[in-house]
């Protein structure tokens, strides 16, 4: 049995453009990006990183003037923080680094 990307991107725990996100900011194939998330989605420090990589592609493309991008992201952001972050947070483990503008 072939595992396929999508089988990939569903054990990861994170969304394709979570992952998307995590390759466009490190350059790596998506397989590996969803790997990477994967492991950094297990803590709180990796889950900052993960949010930090998010951030740095919206200010990317801002500077880029890709605002449709940057658009984009900014959900991306918003839901990665709303759905993966919460706990850290609830436990007084985040930065309380959650801007999004």
């Amino acid at each position: 049995m072939m595992i396929t990307i999508e089988d990939c991107i569903g054990l990861s725990g994170l969304t394709r453009e979570e992952i998307d996100a995590i390759a466009e900011h490190e350059h790596l194939p998506e397989i590996v990006a969803a790997e990477l998330g994967s492991y950094l989605d297990q803590t709180p420090e990796g889950q900052r990183t993960i949010r930090r990589m998010i951030e740095d592609d919206i200010a990317h493309a801002v500077a880029c003037r890709d605002m449709k991008r940057a658009g984009v992201l900014k959900i991306v952001l918003a839901h990665y923080v709303r759905h993966h972050e919460k706990d850290a947070v609830r436990k007084g483990e985040g930065d309380g680094h959650h801007t999004i503008a």
